[in-house]
């Protein structure tokens, strides 16, 4: 689908008319809530039309057996609070919550309307479920493994930047997972013999200061901590990290293009398309309660091979022979 008309399709549906709505009501066609963490359809479009496709290749039809009601806070922990609301007082069917801020707020405004999150790490941590494989509750979803992963991901840098010793672990502030990961990546950091230090971001504008300060500190690289800031702000961040000499390792693969060295992680694709799976199986009479919280199925290494020669690197061998994607 061409960019401008799927942003016109998905500007279409957000503004369903309430004629419509009323009559989906009396025809009982499925209504799905998406509270997204940008601003638009536009900054969504990566993922939303993963989404959107998702939901097309299990056989829904948007205006004749569902209806797809997008919500965009633009990062704002008030307007996900608002849109939230706003989405539990539509009555709709099933609410996808795409990331933790959302699910919290969901979880504060609905105990009863089936909720599935899709990018959430420590969902049991964060009360969403009683467990992984006993939900309990009105949501299940899909868990991310940030901590369980961050060893690997230091060690595969560790490959990539043999000198790497020292390292920042960039963390949204206003993320409240940052602190975990951040004494998930020192552990792993001691048993390595590289020192790792947080950097705290809570703009837009905090970017270039911060990679030059980073830079200044000696650092040999930057790992990618936790926050949704982080990716709506990729291009800049990669072209900072790039500018200043600085590898970066991101566990997100659809940041890897705009400059990261590396990425390793789950698929995110995948995660989408598991998410409306689950709504799938809710619409079709599954309870979230009995549905049990999915983990990553597979991992995907991405290298970035205009980076590193940008750096002055190159991958070696091994890096290359197991990488899902290199980027020329």
């Amino acid at each position: 689908m061409r960019r401008r008309q799927f942003i016109v399709y998905i500007a279409g549906t957000a503004a369903w008319p309430l004629a419509a709505r009323a009559q989906q009501s009396s025809n009982r066609m499925p209504v799905v809530g998406v509270l997204w963490h940008a601003g638009s359809a536009e900054e969504e479009e990566v993922y939303l039309s993963v989404l959107v496709k998702a939901f097309k290749d299990l056989g829904y039809a948007e205006g004749k057996n569902i209806h797809l009601d997008h919500r965009f806070p633009a990062e704002n922990p008030e307007r996900f609070r608002v849109l939230a609301r706003e989405l539990v007082d539509t009555k709709p069917d099933v609410i996808v919550a795409v990331t933790w801020l959302g699910a919290a707020e969901l979880k504060k405004a609905t105990e009863t309307i089936p909720t599935v999150f899709v990018l959430v790490s420590d969902p049991v941590g964060f009360g969403f479920v009683q467990s992984l494989a006993h939900p309990g509750g009105n949501m299940t979803g899909l868990s991310l493994m940030s901590i369980d992963l961050s060893g690997k991901r230091l060690e595969l840098l560790k490959e990539a930047v043999p000198r790497l010793s020292r390292a920042a672990v960039l963390t949204d502030v206003t993320d409240p997972f940052r602190d975990r990961i951040v004494k998930a990546y020192q552990r792993s950091g001691e048993r390595l013999g590289i020192s790792l230090w947080p950097v705290l971001i809570s703009k837009p504008d905090d970017i270039e200061p911060l990679f030059a300060k980073i830079a200044e500190d000696h650092a040999d690289g930057v790992m990618r901590g936790t926050g949704s800031i982080i990716f709506s702000e990729r291009a800049r961040i990669g072209a900072a990290a790039l500018a200043h000499g600085l590898p970066m390792m991101t566990y997100i693969a659809e940041e890897i293009p705009y400059g990261p060295l590396l990425s390793y992680g789950q698929d995110y694709f995948d995660y989408f398309r598991r998410a409306a799976a689950y709504v799938d199986k809710i619409l079709k009479g599954a309870k979230p309660a009995d549905l049990p919280v999915e983990q990553p199925t597979k991992l995907k290494l991405v290298l970035n091979r205009k980076s590193a020669k940008a750096l002055g690197l190159t991958f070696p061998e091994t890096l290359i022979v197991s990488a899902d994607e290199v980027i020329e």
